[in-house]
């Protein structure tokens, strides 16, 4: 790498700020990962990338109705009113910067750029700048990861579904982490969405800020602990989640308290007790419940006699069980 390219690395990565100068709002601080020291450095090379591959390319002036998003984009949800700032500073003073685009069949595909391309729709113009240059299905996924991995308002979810679409052009998912400057760790939490029911996904489709991966990985891991007692326990109190009643953070151990009474509650309900007497006073009582059988009798109301009658009892009741 030549000392120029050295150079613009680390004037790139000077700019972008770390985990502990992020200030996102509360919720998002307890509930999202942000990004990591390595992402910053793939954030890094991804725009370096860019800046390379646009150098090589050709500007021209494109139909708006010829070009398609990234088909490796994370975001599902685009903010309407920043967009809408986006296309009147358009139209008041025109595009600054040509988005990228790469040319498949008879389409060009977003690599940089999908707002500018939406905010020129939105207004209604029909031809847009763009630089159309040669990059691969690789280039395509870490661009579009990395770049919107920067921005707070990029949710797990939107991360997560992206990361999962990615994984196949990648020989691992170990160089996929790599590639976008996660940990594994870091990698398989965005994968535990993956592992939420059915119901919850539905939801996240529609309102991807529902979820962060913190919250998600721990639903995964009491889901899987507690089985369908804990599904049918999400089940109820997820729309009070979706409602925004129910802190994220705290739906899985309100999932394990559900899950816990209901088991207390039925071995309540399925505990039978027989009380016997000896001359009018309480000698002693069996308790029969899902844990087992309990036979208890008060030490002054046993005889020698009578404890040796209940051995043999339980001798001959289970002398020919095997061991």
């Amino acid at each position: 790498m030549s000392n120029n390219i050295r150079e613009q690395m680390l004037a790139k990565t000077a700019n972008l700020r770390s985990t502990a100068d992020r200030t996102p709002d509360s919720s998002r601080r307890a509930n999202r990962t942000e990004t990591a020291p390595g992402m910053a450095g793939a954030l890094a090379a991804a725009q370096l990338r860019v800046q390379e591959l646009e150098s090589s390319g050709t500007t021209s002036q494109l139909p708006v109705t010829q070009i398609v998003p990234n088909p490796w984009q994370p975001r599902r949800v685009f903010n309407e009113a920043k967009l809408s700032e986006l296309a009147e500073s358009i139209r008041e003073v025109g595009l600054m910067q040509p988005i990228v685009v790469r040319r498949v069949e008879a389409t060009y595909q977003i690599v940089a750029g999908e707002r500018r391309w939406r905010a020129h729709k939105m207004i209604g113009l029909e031809q847009i700048k763009a630089v159309v240059i040669s990059c691969s299905d690789q280039d395509m996924i870490v661009l579009a990861l990395v770049e919107n991995l920067d921005r707070d308002d990029l949710t797990d979810y939107e991360v997560a579904i992206s990361l999962r679409c990615s994984e196949s052009e990648f020989p691992s998912r170990k160089r996929l982490a790599e590639a976008v400057g996660l940990s594994r760790t870091g990698l398989y939490q965005f994968f535990a969405f993956e592992n939420l029911p059915d119901f919850m996904k539905h939801d996240l489709e529609l309102q991807p800020a529902l979820l962060g991966c913190n919250a998600a990985e721990e639903i995964v891991s009491v889901l899987k602990k507690h089985g369908a007692p804990a599904e049918a326990a999400a089940r109820e109190l997820w729309p009070d989640v979706a409602k925004g009643e129910l802190a994220q953070g705290k739906l899985a151990p309100a999932i394990v308290a559900m899950v816990t009474r209901r088991a207390s509650g039925k071995a309540a309900r399925e505990r039978h007790i027989e009380k016997f007497f000896a001359d009018k006073e309480q000698a002693g009582s069996i308790t029969k419940d899902v844990n087992g059988f309990t036979l208890k009798i008060k030490a002054d109301a046993l005889t020698e006699a009578q404890e040796t009658r209940i051995r043999q009892l339980i001798g001959e009741l289970y002398k020919d069980e095997p061991r």
